[in-house]
């Protein structure tokens, strides 16, 4: 009988080269079986089997290979292997009895996600919540009115926020940000992503007010006007002092230097930047619609689409009465301040949308990538949303061939990876997701508990691989692999296992009975796992926090947890020394109630993570020889959750195995070189469970 264990292939490197094949290139398709134990290999390619040959081997394993010249299409494939009485499938979820072809493995020739942002540190700020470097730029009381309250400056920094809280102002800044670049490459962060910066009159900025200026709020104010409204003016044609400050073109072409100079200093440092783009929808103060008056016979701006029926901006919106002013027009999801961008109607809006997209990639700004907010609901079908993002694809990419691009999505995101839409998504399916479940039994938001999905190691394996299948490897490999966000709660809220909001059960339940031990279970898998690490600020320095807006409290300079900085400092460092842990292929080891054990490989090296989520310690032997490590291979430890691990720990494998006792609830992370002495094939079979 075939050893179904040690068989193994994947899309990385070590087994598709190149990894990244363009039309007209000779790819390399690699199978690994045990040694001497198939007599034939074929590779079924988009439907024809064909026969595979023996490249080479290492004693322990045979590599079966086949060569294929691209053309333009799509590839997709898969393997059968037998010897004289058996017969076995493999594709990306491993071995099967028969094939399903939803899971073969594929690649599209040209398809290519900028180097840079394959396995990057990312680190996300929600800037009016990080740092203030600047007081003079912070929004005052009374400046505007939005969504029935007056703009509001928060002086005291650690305070929670407000259920209704849009239009709360903490004073953080992008000088605040340039002020921590220092924290931040020592932390090891590789780029960061940045919540909406653009002029908005919230403090999330998804309600944009001019894409082609970032907020003075943000960066410099020079220009002002002292008056602010009263508290009975709730009318912002009396906003002088926002207005002032939003329309001045002093602010506004100061702002963007500013924004330009950060940027060049970030990749002084060797990091990079992505911004957010909400283009599905815009604000109701947004210039193009101006709703509220606010750019009414200022110098440079065009009257708005609500203002005026011969605007030039009337067709971006779908007016109920588009002859008359002052109509109700669409938003999405019926919300009058987010006025939903109507494209199909208007390729004047395409093509602004298509320049913005161009504007910030290029120079001065030389941004390094978009995140599309809500992407998939863009337009109103389906077929209009797939053509919309090829054409800005391609645009952003001739303006600058190493931006990347990625996609707020849930669900499959197969659709979009055709090799000419998104590079990639936020990895809520098979990452967020799954991480949660295993590790604290709740729901993202903390809006649901399932007992039964806490500790599951075999749903946590399955769930991660089925969804990982939907990715092509480069965009498995850049995928966004977050804990927390702006948009649920914080992770470490999550491990105390309760279901609520603030509203629910209070701003200082989010804090109690939370474990850290589990919290550093989650960060041990995020900077092992495959794809793009995604610090949320803050959830380094031990911040907590319910669901949206809880989730955006500020970073506690001051009071942060030290030591979960430094455990995530040294994860970080250790991803970065231990090469597989990037891009190398990535193997289940072991699974049950309570614990999961998978190695990570590559051809220099390999890493064995284990997680034990239990009350109780566990011993566990796992079966290394399946990625590719040799009897008397010494196992270094590299990192661990728990101090009865000692720092110079070393383990030698014996009979293909690496035998660990975990205490309860802690993680730990070993590495070794490859390509010593292969394992005797029968020790192999003699002790394989």
């Amino acid at each position: 009988m075939i050893n179904r264990m040690a068989l193994f292939s994947d899309e990385t490197e070590s087994y598709r080269t190149p990894y990244e094949p363009a039309a007209g290139d000779v790819v390399t398709i690699t199978l690994r079986t045990l040694a001497n134990d198939v007599t034939r290999a074929y590779t079924v390619i988009n439907g024809i089997k064909k026969e595979m040959a023996k490249a080479r081997t290492d004693g322990t394993f045979d590599y079966y290979s086949i060569k294929l010249t691209c053309t333009q299409d799509a590839v997709n494939y898969y393997f059968v292997v037998y010897d004289e009485d058996d017969k076995v499938c493999y594709n990306k979820l491993g071995w099967a009895e028969n094939n399903q072809a939803e899971y073969n493995f594929s690649f599209i020739p040209d398809f290519k996600v900028p180097d840079w942002a394959k396995g990057a540190v990312v680190y996300q700020i929600f800037v009016d919540r990080f740092f203030n470097g600047t007081p003079s730029n912070d929004v005052e009381n009374n400046e505007y009115y939005y969504i029935d309250q007056h703009s509001r400056k928060v002086n005291y920094w650690g305070k929670y926020p407000e259920k209704l809280d849009v239009a709360n102002f903490y004073g953080g800044d992008l000088q605040g940000v340039m002020q921590k670049l220092d924290y931040l490459q020592d932390l090891g962060v590789d780029a960061i992503y940045f919540n909406p910066i653009f002029v908005s009159p919230s403090n999330h900025k998804y309600d944009t007010q001019d894409y082609d200026h970032i907020d003075p709020h943000l960066a410099v104010i020079e220009d002002d006007e002292p008056y602010a409204m009263a508290d009975w003016e709730k009318h912002n044609g009396f906003a002088r002092r926002y207005i002032k400050r939003i329309t001045s073109q002093t602010n506004l072409e100061k702002s963007n230097a500013f924004f330009a100079e950060l940027v060049k200093e970030v990749h002084r440092r060797g990091m990079k930047i992505i911004i957010d783009g909400v283009f599905n929808h815009c604000g109701s103060f947004n210039k193009w619609m101006d709703r509220e008056g606010i750019y009414l016979n200022k110098e440079g701006f065009e009257d708005g689409a609500y203002q005026s029926v011969i605007s030039p901006y009337r067709d971006y919106f779908q007016f109920d009465r588009p002859n008359e002013n002052y109509s109700d027009y669409e938003g999405w999801w019926g919300h009058v301040t987010l006025p939903k961008l109507n494209y199909e109607q208007s390729p004047e809006l395409i093509e602004a949308i298509m320049k913005i997209g161009e504007k910030w990639v290029s120079p001065p700004y030389n941004v390094d990538g978009w995140r599309l907010d809500v992407a998939a609901d863009l337009g109103h079908t389906p077929y209009f949303n797939h053509w919309f993002w090829a054409k800005f694809r391609k645009r952003v990419r001739q303006a600058n061939p190493e931006a990347f691009i990625f996609a707020e999505h849930y669900g499959d995101p197969s659709a979009w990876f055709d090799g000419k839409q998104w590079d990639t998504v936020m990895n809520y399916d098979a990452f967020m997701e799954p991480v949660t479940w295993f590790l604290t039994g709740m729901e993202k938001h903390s809006d649901a508990r399932d007992d039964r999905l806490l500790g599951d190691g075999i749903y946590f394996f399955d769930s991660m691989f089925r969804n990982m299948s939907r990715f092509p490897r480069p965009s498995l490999d850049s995928a966004l692999n977050q804990l927390s966000n702006h948009d649920h709660s914080r992770f470490l809220t999550r491990t105390n296992r309760k279901v609520g909001r603030t509203d629910s059960l209070g701003p200082d339940a989010a804090g109690q009975g939370v474990d850290k031990r589990v919290f550093e279970l989650a960060v041990t898998i995020q900077m092992t796992w495959p794809g793009c690490p995604g610090i949320y600020y803050a959830d380094e320095a031990g911040q907590v926090g319910w669901t949206d807006p809880d989730s955006r409290r500020t970073y506690p300079w001051g009071a942060e947890d030290k030591s979960l900085i430094e455990f995530h400092k040294k994860l970080i460092a250790v991803r970065k020394r231990v090469h597989c842990l990037k891009m190398g292929s990535v193997k289940k080891l072991d699974a049950g109630h309570g614990y999961i054990a998978y190695a990570r490989f590559d051809a220099e090296d390999c890493a064995v993570v284990a997680v034990n989520v239990r009350d109780e310690e566990i011993s566990l032997s796992l079966p290394v020889w399946e990625a590719g490590v040799s009897d008397g291979s010494r196992m270094k430890l590299e990192a661990a959750t728990a101090s009865e691990f000692a720092s110079a720990l070393e383990y030698t494998v014996k009979y293909g195995r690496f035998h660990i006792t975990l205490p309860a609830k802690s993680a730990c992370v070993f590495s070794c070189k490859l390509g010593g002495k292969g394992t005797n094939n029968q020790q192999i079979s003699m002790f394989l469970t």
